[in-house]
């Protein structure tokens, strides 16, 4: 009997692979995809601001402004310099977003700097993107700061002493490609699972399968099996290539990173089964794993910190793998999570899985009942 079902199972895993893989826009949606993806998001994704244009007005023309302004010259953060001849000048390259950020610097700079009254520096910013506004001027601010200190000679009474752990100098990259890890797997594993139902009813095969003797159970392993194995894969492949290509170091422990991802990929595959399962059409899949994957994504802390989210939006994210899969990627590969950290993000995980490949399940025994 045993013996029999596993006869069974083996033949569907086979055919679910041998489906994905006849057809040449699946095996590239499948492999070149990723993998393309993952070099083009390391380099063009980040919320890091640089190459800021800056205008500019030295009313006072003094040493002192000028040394004040080649600090921005040599600051990496600042790309060009546009020295405008007044007010309007400044506003007008400002509106017509040739720069960032505007600098103003009265004529009464120096003398006031040499009086020992305060010398004002006005810094404006393009308030229509906020983040890089904000960003830009706080660089435009430090700068200041640092020449206020040089030229005054006074030092704080307390010297801050700032330490970064697990990305000591803030590569944006140790972020964002452990992340992006996560979400191209997420990507996949909705695709090949979410369109393996729905592509059996609109070739009509779906019946064959409902008329065969497999069991629900047994439809359910070979359909999960497959995209599975080949996220595993995937997602194995992108790791080696963010340790080696991007020389992103490995912290943790190989062996929870990979159970981590097997676990993190089965929730995935029990909501891409049961997205396919109540839908009719690949047309109606794919709209499926739009709808879910795009909450699922805002709602992971990827883009804003979960704590700073309304309330029932934070339960919310209980219920979504993709927070915790980002948490213990990022975790094991940067931080080097311990065993007892990454098993209590095992258990929501292992509760979706069990649940969606349940509800997925139960479809599937109604279709052959």
């Amino acid at each position: 009997m045993i013996r029999e079902s596993l006869r069974r199972i083996i033949a569907l895993i086979k055919k679910e692979f041998i489906t994905i893989w006849k057809d040449p826009k699946s095996r590239g949606i499948i492999i070149a995809l990723p993998l393309m993806q993952l070099f083009v998001f390391a380099n063009a994704i980040t919320m890091e601001v640089k190459n800021i244009d800056v205008a500019l007005i030295d009313s006072a023309n003094t040493v002192e402004s000028r040394e004040l302004l080649s600090r921005f010259e040599h600051s990496p953060r600042f790309r060009k310099f546009y020295y405008a001849e007044n007010e309007a000048d400044l506003k007008e390259k400002i509106d017509n977003q040739k720069v960032q950020i505007g600098i103003y610097i009265n004529n009464d700079f120096s003398t006031n700097i040499k009086r020992g009254n305060p010398a004002e520096v006005l810094i404006i910013a393009d308030g229509r993107q906020t983040n890089s506004a904000s960003i830009a001027s706080g660089y435009a601010n430090q700068i200041v700061n640092e020449y206020n200190n040089y030229i005054t000679g006074i030092a704080p009474q307390i010297a801050p002493s700032i330490r970064n752990w697990y990305n000591p100098n803030l590569e944006y990259k140790w972020y964002i490609l452990t992340v992006i890890v996560a979400m191209l797997a997420l990507v996949i594993t909705l695709l090949l699972t979410a369109l393996s139902i729905a592509r059996e009813r609109e070739m009509g095969t779906f019946d064959q399968l409902i008329v065969s003797p497999l069991t629900s159970f047994e439809i359910l392993l070979g359909k999960t099996i497959p995209p599975l194995v080949i996220a595993m894969c995937l997602t194995c492949i992108m790791t080696l290539i963010v340790i080696t290509a991007f020389k992103i170091p490995f912290m943790g422990s190989f062996l929870l990173f990979f159970v981590s991802i097997f676990i993190s990929l089965l929730s995935i595959v029990g909501v891409g089964l049961f997205i396919s399962s109540i839908c009719k059409t690949q047309q109606q899949a794919i709209l499926g794993v739009i709808t879910f994957q795009m909450p699922a994504i805002l709602l992971s802390g990827f883009i804003s910190p979960i704590e700073d989210m309304p309330k029932f939006l934070q339960y919310l994210t209980l219920i979504n793998p993709i927070r915790f899969f980002m948490l213990l990627t990022r975790g094991i590969f940067l931080k080097g999570m311990s065993f007892h950290d990454v098993f209590i993000n095992w258990i929501p995980l292992i509760l979706i899985a069990t649940i969606t490949l349940s509800l997925a399940m139960l479809t599937f025994k109604r279709k052959l009942d």
